[in-house]
């Protein structure tokens, strides 16, 4: 019975010597990274989420980028700026594929007028780039057996509206853009001097598609706002010997009606030529 007590009393001992203040300190070591642990997860949940900030490319005012309307990989605060021009001269809603084909325009003049008119590359065929790399002076001249007769042509528009509606933007609307070439237009010559050109994406033997004019007179309505624009002509109003765009099929009424532009804008009246 006494050996028995004595084993007891030595469990115990080894209980209360060896074993307890080890269990106590792993104890209070597992308490600890947890009371870590915890303060991290509170310190990290705490922490604000700093965003990315970007600038409106119209009125230039910073904004998270989450917040934005992102377009072209171009930052905008809202959509009024996404679908305005801004100060540089160019349409926030449009794709820019910069042109080299510009210049300055005269001294004090003032912007007055847009040019319709119509290309097609090859001729008679849409989609695909060919518009854009003409314009660019990109243009493959093993595409088409055309193009070699238009290779050596430097020339641009300000805009394209493709078959689709899309909208494409090679210059500045302050620039000169080349598109009018030899032109008069009531007493003035050269009419790049003050014109604004706009290409649509077709030909003189086929109507243009709905969304072409929708496009279209969205963008007048833009170019409007940004320049006082007295008057609204084809091609062949200011180079009616050389030129037939935007040809019979444009319906210049229609386009009118649906743009509530005066009839005072536009100089050569309603009927097709």
């Amino acid at each position: 019975m006494k050996l028995f007590e004595l084993l007891l009393l030595a469990l115990a001992l080894y209980y209360f010597l060896v074993f307890r203040p080890k269990a106590i300190k792993e104890k209070k070591l597992r308490q600890e990274v947890e009371k870590k642990s915890k303060a991290s997860s509170q310190a990290t949940s705490a922490s604000p989420i700093i965003e990315k900030m970007v600038a409106c490319e119209f009125c230039k005012v910073r904004l998270p980028d989450s917040d934005a309307i992102i377009f072209d990989e171009r930052f905008y605060c809202g959509q009024a700026h996404l679908k305005s021009i801004n100060a540089e001269g160019f349409l926030g809603g449009a794709k820019r594929v910069l042109s080299n084909n510009y210049d300055l325009r005269p001294d004090n003049v003032t912007i007055d007028t847009i040019v319709i008119h119509h290309i097609s590359l090859p001729e008679g065929k849409f989609g695909g780039h060919a518009i854009e790399d003409f314009f660019c002076n990109r243009l493959n001249p093993n595409d088409d057996p055309y193009y070699p007769t238009i290779i050596d042509l430097q020339v641009s528009a300000h805009f394209l509206i493709k078959r689709s509606g899309e909208v494409i933007q090679f210059v500045s609307t302050l620039k000169r853009a080349w598109h009018a070439g030899a032109s008069t237009l009531m007493d003035r010559q050269r009419c790049n001097d003050f014109s604004i050109g706009i290409e649509l994406e077709g030909t003189g033997e086929l109507p243009f598609e709905p969304a072409q004019y929708q496009a279209l007179q969205l963008l007048v309505k833009e170019i409007q706002i940004k320049h006082p624009i007295s008057m609204i002509v084809g091609h062949s109003d200011i180079s009616p010997e050389r030129k037939q765009d935007p040809g019979k099929y444009f319906d210049w009424q229609y386009f009118k009606e649906i743009s509530h532009i005066s009839d005072q804008k536009f100089p050569f009246g309603m009927s097709s030529r």
